[in-house]
């Protein structure tokens, strides 16, 4: 389908979703919210899409919600639910990133701030320009984080370190973000696409079912206690086991060659 505020592209098994808005720094207004949604949905249904890119054109990955909308919203002494808004706007986005079963990369290339940084976040691995930088811009408007950003900095820094985040609004580069694990790589901008587009590749190539099921599981672990989540890994051991692509690898170690996995 055509969209008006996001591109989507697809090339080798890999869906590139970019998020259009480069003048308003992609900031993420009602339209773009519902088109994000759609393209996700249709790329999960999609079963020749393999892997998913998501980023953000021209110089910012997305600046968030868009603020162009406050004089209306906030028209008299009105308070609108913002609970409502996240759930109706961002909550999809964030839940199919999460539950879909292909791996998402995030390509980070420049600021990635409020819901945007949510956005990057949610994404399985992420990959930032030198140039970028994730914020917490919350506090900064007398709100708390949203669209899962204390979720998932709680999960990867620890209480202390993400309320640090959370409570000083401060931009973290690129690089600080990587030695702190909330992004995977860096690469100078000019590689940015190379280094991407390299993972995406060894990703769309892979043993998509085992891919998926592994998200899985990383995704419900952290619930469990040791008992249940070795129970839960030999579950969807027993899943795995049972594609393709498991069969696949056997074959290609005993013939001493490498597997060509089909994503079934």
């Amino acid at each position: 389908m055509a969209y008006e505020t996001m591109l989507v592209e697809k090339r080798d098994q890999i869906t590139r979703i970019t998020m259009n808005r480069p003048a308003a720094l992609n900031s993420i207004n009602d339209k773009m919210g519902e088109e994000f949604s759609t393209a996700l949905k249709e790329a999960e249904r999609d079963e020749d899409t393999r892997c998913l890119i998501i980023t953000g054109a021209g110089r910012a990955f997305s600046a968030g919600e868009d603020v162009s909308g406050l004089k209306e919203r906030y028209g008299g002494e009105s308070h609108p639910s913002l609970g409502d808004h996240l759930r109706k706007k961002y909550h999809p986005i964030i839940l199919r990133i999460r539950h879909m079963e292909k791996p998402v990369i995030a390509r980070i290339n420049g600021i990635a701030a409020g819901s945007g940084a949510s956005i990057a976040l949610a994404c399985d691995i992420r990959i930032a320009s030198e140039e970028a930088g994730l914020k917490q811009a919350f506090i900064g408007v007398g709100l708390v984080p949203d669209s899962g950003s204390s979720y998932f900095l709680t999960r990867a820094l620890g209480p202390g370190r993400a309320l640090e985040l959370i409570m000083t609004g401060r931009t973290v580069g690129a690089r600080e973000a990587e030695t702190m694990g909330l992004v995977n790589q860096v690469a100078p901008a000019t590689e940015l696409d190379k280094v991407v587009d390299n993972v995406a590749a060894k990703l769309a190539h892979g043993p998509t079912k085992a891919l998926g099921l592994s998200k899985r599981v990383v995704n419900h672990v952290s619930r469990l206690d040791l008992h249940e989540a070795l129970e839960y890994e030999a579950q969807n051991q027993d899943i795995a086991g049972k594609t393709q692509d498991h069969l696949e690898a056997v074959r290609a170690f005993l013939e001493k060659r490498q597997p060509k996995f089909s994503g079934t």
